[in-house]
Parts: C-alpha cells; sequence; structure tokens
C-alpha cells in the first residue's frame, strides 16, 4: 500500500472516521481538506443497490448542473456541411465530418464530448472500439444524437453531463472544482442525487441509495449521510 504524503495524512485527520456527514457538511469539508496546489476538480460516487448486469436495473442518463462542472468542455460537432455554421455559433470546439472521422481512425480523441445527428450515426458504428471505451460514442440517451445540435452543444457547454451506473453499480460523476462556493458544491451534487433518486428502476428492491461519497483529485473521499442530501 502506498504511504501517504504529510498534506494527505492532514487532510485524512480532518475527517471523521465512520460519520457519515450531511451534504451541506460534506461540501464545506471538501474544500478544507483540498491540499493539492491546483484547482481540483470534485467528485462523487454513489453506490446504487441494482444489479447492472439486468437491462431493467441499468441506470444511465443526463443531468444539467446548475453551477456548471467548472471545466472548459471540449466539443466536437459531427455535422453535415448544412449544420455547420450553426455547431461553431453555438460554441463547439471542433466541427466537421469526414476529416474528423479519419483522425479518429487515427488515434485521435482529444475531446471530452461528441455530438452529431442521426444520419451520421452509421460512420461512427465502425470507431465504437475507439470511441465506446473512452465513453465518447454520442447517444440518443444522452441527446448527443440529434438534429438540434446548437441546443445540444448550448447544454454541453452550460454543464449538462451524462452518467452511467459501472458494472460494481456506483455511478461516478465531476460535479464541480475545490474553487466553487461550498453552497455551489452543495447545489451540483444534489441535483445529480436527486436525479438518480426519480431513475430508481422498478425491479430494484431493497435500498436504493446505499452509499455517497464525496472526493477531490488529491485528497480522501467523505462519507454522506443519504438520508441527509
Amino acid at each position: 500500500m502506498a504511504k501517504l504524503t504529510k498534506k494527505q495524512k492532514e487532510a485524512a485527520s480532518k475527517i471523521e472516521k465512520n460519520k457519515l456527514y450531511s451534504l451541506k457538511d460534506a461540501s464545506a469539508l471538501i474544500k478544507e481538506v483540498s491540499s493539492a496546489k491546483f484547482d481540483e476538480s470534485v467528485d462523487i460516487a454513489v453506490r446504487l443497490g441494482v444489479d447492472p448486469r439486468k437491462a431493467n436495473q441499468m441506470v444511465r442518463g443526463v443531468v444539467t448542473l446548475p453551477h456548471g462542472t467548472g471545466k472548459d468542455v471540449r466539443v466536437l460537432a459531427l455535422v453535415t456541411p448544412d449544420k455547420e455554421a450553426e455547431a461553431t455559433a453555438a460554441g463547439a470546439d471542433f466541427v466537421g465530418l469526414d476529416d474528423y472521422l479519419q483522425k479518429i481512425k487515427d488515434g485521435w480523441t482529444d475531446v471530452d464530448v461528441i455530438i452529431t445527428m442521426p444520419a451520421v450515426m452509421g460512420k461512427l458504428g465502425p470507431l465504437g472500439r475507439i470511441l465506446g471505451p473512452r465513453g465518447l460514442m454520442p447517444n440518443p440517451k444522452t441527446g448527443t444524437v440529434t438534429m438540434d445540435v446548437a441546443k445540444a452543444v448550448q447544454e454541453v457547454k452550460a454543464g449538462k453531463i451524462d452518467f452511467k451506473v459501472d458494472k460494481t453499480g456506483i455511478v461516478h460523476a465531476g460535479i464541480g472544482r475545490v474553487s466553487f462556493d461550498a453552497d455551489k458544491i452543495a447545489e451540483n451534487a444534489h441535483e445529480i442525487i436527486q436525479t438518480l433518486i426519480k431513475m430508481k428502476p422498478v425491479a430494484a428492491k431493497g435500498t436504493y441509495i446505499k452509499g455517497i461519497h464525496l472526493s477531490c483529485t488529491m485528497s480522501p473521499a467523505i462519507a454522506l449521510d443519504p438520508k441527509a442530501v
């Protein structure tokens, strides 16, 4: 096991063992335990009482964080020529089609989100082995395959993120930066938690929200009381 640095030990000492914090308290504490010299990302991990191997218990969706992620999201719009001006005006960082498809085929994936049109999806199919593992494959369920490209680009730039429960039953998402006010961190976290609650699969039995943790890039996680969010 790797040894904790002095700063990591100091941060860990501020978190009470076995204590479940309220969302408000955890959001304030996450700023205190941050020790890096850069603006750390704040992440949330929610453990759900679902079996992701069963299709009727898969949890996947999108949420628009009220205060954004604090990250400059790089958007690639793979669109036909008639939609290029629209995508550019909406703020897409990269706009085009065949040239970018070739770049992706050659290994380029230096973007955070890809937005495209239904008519283009056929061309993206062969690139699934490249885009899939990186979470970049557009999907109608997350609003990244649409005819309203401008709206999709604007929403992503404003803080819309997609999430998906992993094979262990946990949803991970970046919800801000340590530089955010504690209230903004709490409001972003509350938004995704409430979205997950609304998406509870009918087939899921027993306790649905089993655990919630807040963490930042270089610091230990803080356990939340699911009943106090």
